[in-house]
């Protein structure tokens, strides 16, 4: 530990920290705008510069390393003049139409701004005008709005071992963008999103669909038909001003369900049916002498980026589509057939925490009838701009139920949206199918948390089975290598994306840094999808009762030929590109 003090506050931290750290320990607030924690820490931006005692150059907070005896002001005249500079010059060169700005009001640039009592952009200098990139299906890129903070290079980069955006150019003429002046379309984007959450301005944001959405439902020949992801129920309230976490699973229902939408489906239904699926896939594969580990695939992402970086393991992964997949089909196939209504009629509407589930409904093997599974994906911030659009009060809305027979769903299918849930829901499921037996206790607590990467050995009778859980796609690019290279052996791997699972998808709401240094979306999110969970009446996939009326009625049994045209997919090696 070592002393320092800051602004006359003395504090004692750890040698390693920075000067921004022991600031914070000490409740001082330094502004920021290119650090992001546990990202990006790289002293660009000059936001947080800090004046040190017998030092004549003002430093970067986030980067200055604490030493001993040091006396740190934040304060000071010099110190002020210098970060106000800073944000005049980055304003100088911003594209400035906050008002029709998708992160109009939730913008760490437009908070300095006021923060900093800017009131007229001192430096006008010379524009550089940018054509917006939006070829991808996910993401749409404005180099007009970037700071250059990096915080996106670092998340697609170091985050997620993907790297196909970098500073390209000098100086004033600095861009972020793929590697020539590409696309995203054009190079391995994996779509994940997590430069949009990473970026503190308006330069990155999901591809709209809710144009198409809102078509959809004002046309009276069309049944529209919606169900939203268990990630979107404890992430929807924070774009009402509701605390991180809430859970708002009635109002959701509710809201759904005011928008007109004319059935209000829950994805946790699909997941139900992703257990059944992929739990007797998994049993397959161990009875039978199948390849392993097999590995889950409900992360869009990961599959992409398997597709891309991983081809030789591609047998590895289950074929079972995402739920959300698995229920489009469901809803043009038994829904349609039970209920009488032409499939070219119905348009199913997935509300996501993530963008890459706008690139997987276009992929091929998406389709398990005559007509694609899914029409349109929103993201949960698209769901509540359309709430907001629609003048609906969503916090005070009572709570209402989503429709049945497809709107049923147990806890096992509420845990998939955080890391190891989908794991724990088929444990709980497989565990029992090859025993015969109840389980005494169906939490795994060894698979929940946020770690990287976590691994167990839980008995299922007699057989010891090995899993491991994975989310960020730059950790399980080091664990995949591990068990090519033979150094570690599994019989499952849960695999997420996004860091922390779809509570931290690319399509959820924007947290600023500042609050991310004090709360940690991935973990205050995913308790809440726990909480409903042990609040659920049934609690494994398979004793929903509608699942197993789905089975009786339509699909026979899990696995069986109809399951598989409708429920499952194949995946196809990409073009071989060098990781950066």
């Amino acid at each position: 530990m070592v002393s320092i003090t800051i602004d006359g506050v003395k504090v004692d931290v750890p040698d390693n920290s920075t000067v921004l750290d022991a600031a914070r320990k000490a409740n001082i607030d330094i502004p920021t705008l290119c650090y992001l924690r546990g990202v990006n820490a790289i002293g660009a931006c000059r936001i947080c510069l800090v004046e040190v005692k017998n030092n004549a150059a003002l430093q970067a907070a986030c980067v200055l390393p604490v030493t001993d005896g040091m006396e740190v002001f934040t304060k000071s005249e010099k110190v002020l003049k210098a970060r106000k500079v800073s944000l005049d010059l980055l304003l100088s060169n911003h594209d400035r139409e906050c008002l029709t700005c998708v992160r109009n009001k939730n913008c760490e640039l437009q908070t300095l701004a006021d923060e900093f009592n800017i009131r007229e952009i001192k430096y006008q200098g010379e524009r550089i005008e940018h054509e917006a990139d939006d070829e991808s299906v996910s993401v749409v890129r404005n180099q007009n709005k970037c700071v250059i903070c990096k915080r996106c290079v670092a998340a697609c980069a170091k985050q997620q071992g993907v790297g196909v955006i970098g500073a390209t150019n000098r100086g004033f003429k600095t861009t972020i963008e793929p590697v020539f002046g590409k696309s995203l379309v054009d190079v391995p984007c994996i779509n994940c999103g997590q430069c949009i959450v990473s970026c503190p301005v308006g330069a990155l944001s999901e591809k709209s669909e809710i144009d198409n959405v809102w078509d959809a439902l004002h046309n009276p020949n069309m049944h529209v038909v919606v169900q939203p992801a268990p990630a979107v129920r404890v992430a929807l309230g924070e774009e009402f001003g509701m605390p991180m976490g809430t859970r708002v699973t009635g109002k959701l229902a509710a809201a759904l369900r005011k928008l007109g939408f004319d059935k209000v489906f829950d994805t946790d239904f699909g997941a139900d049916l992703t257990i059944m699926e992929e739990g007797y896939e998994f049993i397959n594969r161990v009875q039978n002498g199948g390849k392993l580990p097999m590995i889950t695939s409900c992360s869009p992402g990961w599959i992409k980026f398997a597709e891309y970086f991983f081809p030789d393991m591609l047998d590895n992964l289950s074929t079972c589509k995402s739920p959300h997949q698995m229920l489009g089909a469901i809803i043009k196939s038994y829904y349609a057939q039970e209920n009488g209504i032409d499939p070219a009629k119905i348009f199913t509407v997935s509300v996501m925490p993530c963008t890459a589930k706008k690139y997987e409904k276009d992929r091929a093997g998406e389709a398990g009838t005559d007509y694609q599974d899914v029409d349109a994906v929103l993201t949960t911030r698209e769901i509540a701009q359309m709430i907001k659009e629609a003048g609906i009060d969503f916090v005070n809305l009572p709570d209402e139920d989503f429709d049945e027979v497809l709107g049923t769903s147990t806890g096992a299918g509420v845990i998939f949206g955080a890391t190891g849930g989908v794991m724990e829901a088929a444990l709980r499921t497989v565990a029992e199918v090859l025993t015969g037996k109840e389980l005494e206790n169906i939490d795994f607590c060894d698979v929940r948390g946020i770690t990287g990467i976590k691994e167990a050995e839980i008995m299922v009778g007699d057989m010891p089975v090995k899993v491991a859980v994975v989310s960020g796609t730059g950790n399980a690019k080091k664990l995949l290598e591990a068990v090519r290279a033979g150094e570690k052996e599994y019989h499952f791997i849960e695999i997420m994306a996004c860091p922390g699972g779809c509570v931290n998808g690319g399509g959820q709401p924007i947290v600023s840094a500042r609050v991310k240094n004090v709360l940690d979306p991935r973990v205050v999110r995913a308790q809440g999808l726990y909480d409903e969970d042990c609040d659920k009446p049934l609690r494994k996939s398979h004793e929903n009762p509608d699942i197993q009326k789905l089975y009786n009625e339509f699909l026979g049994e899990p696995n069986s030929h109809k399951a598989h045209e409708l429920l499952h997919t194949f995946y196809e090696a990409k073009p071989k590109y060098k990781q950066s």
